[in-house]
């Protein structure tokens, strides 16, 4: 393998903990439930200490600075709940979360307000929508600074907050303030987390498409589905639309069902993605912002004059970033509408006449297009040549099924092993070991080994215990050529059994042209196919010609030449 086991093991492990880490970053407004993760990456840690060289040691030197804001968000969860009265609700009542909350607050004089708050601002108490200086009625002179609960205990200022008052001479009284909070000065997760049933999981995270956040709402969570989406666009500018996804991915198009929650019904969207600019039909074709990375990675091993065959191409996140890297793009997907937005945003990025689009199958597309540029291509290649040619498949649930397709797709002799094109297949895994696992599956596809001559990367997480891997590998020579019969293109003629057969220039495979010695008016004759003697692919079978019905049989008489 192009990656040992311990490698893989090692990224697997690394992006499983970043993973983690984000959880960390994500959940810290979250139930005291849902911090008990915590503890679970120190084991973690801890279990892969003696894999990851130097991973222990860097962790206890940061000693996870975070565990602190994890302490403070757990009491912060019961002074910054919405009215306890909103548990349960379904149709979004913004008054109803209005709650009144005692806080401290600084009384200062107006002209040092900036300066104190850049001193103070680590205490400042921060809320969204809420102001941190308020006005104090009865002396306009004077503002009172909000401060946070939380980090002045007991509404006691500490000694390094004391030592600032003292150097701008203002009195470290702290006063108790009657703070009305109200649906703008919460954040999602907690307006989510009052509202839908206590100890169930809250789920505020989204995916992006341009103004549209998709979700993926559990069963628990569909009753307050609207409720959700109306809370997501508040909560988020620039979001107009929320659809949640009612089914599964259809691997024929890549697209699946949506449910508009909340928002318009304008699915029609545009998005930016290193730097390119891309619009779609979001209800209609297959756009993922996770694989931002992955589009960039693979872009990035192209040069210009480099040939780039995407086999199932979208809208062209690979296509068109290749395109205006000056390579040589021919791009395919079977979806009519991806096929469609391609040409779209082809146009779009001015690289037009540098992509040449199909809307096909994708077998059909390595068997045509594919086969013919790689037939022209391939005999000019040297081994000095410094263009390359790279063939992406990007369609993780069957990808690798499609890779046989490359068994002997060429027919002559090889020209040697220079400019070879390299495949990266995607691929699904839930197997403990996912890089092992879709090696030998796409091994099984090509029918030879890949050791040595392969490499995996872990592209993303798609789901617990699923893994999207992508698996590189130039096309060994035995797998690709297949040498030509010696026979081919030589007009033979062949008799058995009284039946006249030409042999076919094209599959090798001899055809019954004529029947020989019968009368021509018979209206149900055997068409015999024979065994081309240089290929030796099967047995003889029978085919259906002319319009005649024929049955199927092995070869039971020797044919010689007429």
């Amino acid at each position: 393998m192009g990656q040992t086991e311990t490698s893989v093991r090692r990224d697997r492990t690394l992006w499983r903990l970043g993973y983690s880490a984000r959880l960390l970053k994500t959940n810290n407004f979250r139930t005291a439930a849902a911090n008990t993760s915590f503890p679970a990456v120190w084991t973690l840690l801890a279990r892969y200490s003696g894999i990851i060289p130097g991973l222990f040691v860097e962790v206890r030197k940061n000693r996870f600075f975070t565990m602190p804001d994890t302490v403070e968000h757990k009491a912060d969860l019961k002074l910054y709940s919405p009215h306890p009265g909103v548990r349960g609700m379904t149709q979004l009542n913004r008054e109803a979360f209005k709650r009144t909350v005692v806080v401290p607050v600084l009384k200062v004089k107006t002209e040092i307000v900036n300066t104190l708050l850049k001193s103070l601002k680590h205490v400042v108490l921060q809320r969204p929508g809420l102001k941190r200086v308020i006005e104090d009625p009865e002396d306009e002179n004077s503002r009172f600074l909000i401060l946070d609960p939380h980090k002045i205990p007991e509404f006691s200022l500490g000694e390094s907050e004391q030592e600032v008052l003292n150097q701008l001479n203002v009195h470290p009284e702290v006063c108790k303030y009657n703070l009305e909070l109200t649906y703008e000065n919460f954040k999602s997760e907690e307006i989510l987390r009052a509202v839908l049933p206590e100890g169930q999981e809250v789920t505020s995270g989204f995916s992006r498409v341009g103004h549209i956040a998709h979700l993926n709402l559990r069963d628990h969570q569909l009753p307050y589905r609207h409720l959700i989406g109306q809370v997501i666009i508040d909560k988020n500018p620039g979001i107009t639309c929320v659809v949640n996804k009612t089914n599964i991915i259809d691997s024929t198009y890549r697209n699946f069902q949506m449910e508009v929650l909340a928002g318009e019904s304008n699915l029609v969207t545009k998005v930016k993605e290193n730097n390119i600019a891309y619009e779609l039909d979001f209800s209609k074709v297959y756009w993922n912002p996770r694989l931002s990375t992955e589009h960039s990675r693979i872009v990035e091993l192209l040069k210009p004059g480099d040939v780039l065959f995407d086999v199932f191409a979208g809208i062209g996140p690979f296509a068109i970033p290749a395109a205006k890297k000056k390579c040589h793009v021919f791009a395919n997907d079977l979806n009519p509408e991806s096929y469609n937005w391609l040409l779209h945003n082809c146009k779009l990025n001015k690289v037009d006449g540098k992509i040449k689009a199909f809307n096909m199958d994708g077998r059909d597309f390595l068997l045509g297009p594919v086969r013919e540029e790689l037939s022209k291509k391939l005999p000019l290649q040297k081994e000095e040549q410094k263009n390359s040619l790279h063939i992406v498949m990007n369609l993780p649930a069957l990808a690798i099924e499609f890779l046989d397709a490359f068994r002997h797709l060429l027919v002559r002799e090889p020209c040697g092993t220079a400019g070879l094109p390299t495949v990266h297949c995607y691929g699904f895994s839930k197997h403990e070991n996912p890089a092992k696992d879709i090696q030998e599956r796409a091994e099984a596809s090509l029918g030879t080994s890949l050791d040595g001559r392969c490499s995996t990367y872990l592209v993303r997480n798609v789901a617990p215990n699923k893994e999207m891997l992508c698996i590189s590998f130039q096309i060994p020579v035995d797998v690709l050529y297949k040498r030509p019969c010696p026979d081919e293109g030589k007009e033979q003629t062949y008799v058995a059994h009284g039946f006249q057969a030409t042999p076919c220039t094209v599959s090798g495979w001899s055809h019954l042209v004529s029947p020989v010695g019968h009368s021509s008016h018979m209206a149900r004759i055997l068409c015999l196919v024979v065994e081309c003697g240089g290929c030796r692919q099967e047995p003889a079978r029978v085919q259906q010609l002319q319009g005649f019905t024929h049955t199927r049989r092995q070869r039971s008489a020797p044919l010689i030449p007429a």
